[in-house]
């Protein structure tokens, strides 16, 4: 089938996707709400604009940047292996959120702003320490940083949630902590998408550079590019991007490190076609997880546990499918 078709039919796939979640949900009765009830039940009407379209169009953006920032960092890195949060970026924005929710406030707005800052605060601190490293090449050392400052953030979550009240605090970390789009509402999904629409049209017209940026850096500067500037502006936008969907929705893992790997083998290997097509499928499995989140039982699963288990299960399929090569 040829690559246009292909996408042609994932687009036709997303949107109506889309369509039907809107539809599927537990009013009046799980699991799908009638058409006709928008023309004659204000409370469907309300419910559907003001609840359930926020939500859905957050779990498609989310699953949209996290794939985006997943495969620029696998190829800014050259490393199959690389994900979202492996900057420091997921697990900075974790501790933001939990500081929060113990020191400061648990609205929704004080763990965005903590969230992302700290988002931020993670990147700086790996690009610190690894200027500071004396060993190896800048990506070897960014890389080492990146995993040191991971796990500072994440015994400080730790730290706090030993000191979280156990009956009101501790609950409400561990459940931002296992992810969820579940209090989207416009008023807190539209900055984020002021944040993460400009960072992933930035991307998208340089995705190009990403082929660039996969060869050594003698070959890169050779082709005219700077290797150093460009991948630095590139993990900029991928952080921006990232901090802003997980101070929304909290740790949504596997779908930047499984979903490009699934472009990369569905389409193609080249930046160009694999970047549009990791943005299409990183949205559509995080809106599938969400409906499944919604519906699957009476309450609602987190998110985060159904993309670990869900992408978890997809990359081993994806390993185990791919030809063995001679080494």
């Amino acid at each position: 089938m040829p690559m246009r078709v292909r996408f042609g039919w994932l687009l036709a796939g997303a949107a109506a996707l889309l369509v039907l979640s809107v539809f599927l949900g537990r009013y009046p009765t799980p699991p799908f709400l009638p058409p006709r009830l928008l023309e004659s039940d204000p409370l469907a009407v309300r419910l559907v604009l003001t609840l359930r379209l926020p939500r859905l169009l957050a779990a498609f953006l989310t699953g949209a940047v996290l794939a985006v920032s997943g495969l620029t960092m696998q190829m800014v890195f050259r490393n199959p292996l690389v994900e979202p949060g492996f900057l420091g970026v997921s697990q900075g924005a974790a501790f933001g959120a939990a500081l929060a929710i113990l020191y400061l406030s648990p609205s929704p707005w004080a763990v965005q702003a903590s969230a992302a800052a700290f988002g931020f605060l993670g990147l700086g601190l790996t690009y610190a320490f690894a200027r500071r490293l004396r060993y190896g090449g800048w990506i070897l050392r960014m890389v080492l940083a990146g995993i040191a400052v991971s796990a500072l953030f994440a015994a400080g979550v730790g730290l706090l949630k030993y000191l979280a009240d156990p009956l009101t605090q501790l609950p409400e970390i561990v459940f931002w902590l296992l992810g969820g789009v579940w209090a989207t509402r416009w008023a807190n999904f539209l900055p984020v998408l002021v944040i993460t629409l400009p960072a992933l049209l930035l991307l998208y017209l340089a995705r190009w550079r990403l082929n660039l940026l996969t060869l050594s850096e003698e070959a890169a500067f050779s082709l005219g590019a700077a290797p150093g500037r460009e991948r630095l502006a590139l993990l900029v936008l991928t952080v921006a991007a990232t901090a802003a969907v997980v101070s929304l929705a909290g740790m949504v893992g596997w779908v930047g490190l499984m979903i490009p790997h699934l472009a990369r083998r569905w389409f193609a290997a080249d930046a160009r076609v694999a970047l549009p097509a990791s943005l299409v499928l990183g949205g559509v499995f995080t809106l599938l997880c969400d409906d499944l989140a919604r519906t699957a039982v009476n309450g609602e699963i987190p998110l985060g546990i159904l993309t670990s288990l869900l992408g978890a299960l997809a990359f081993v399929v994806l390993l185990a499918s791919t030809p063995r090569t001679s080494p």
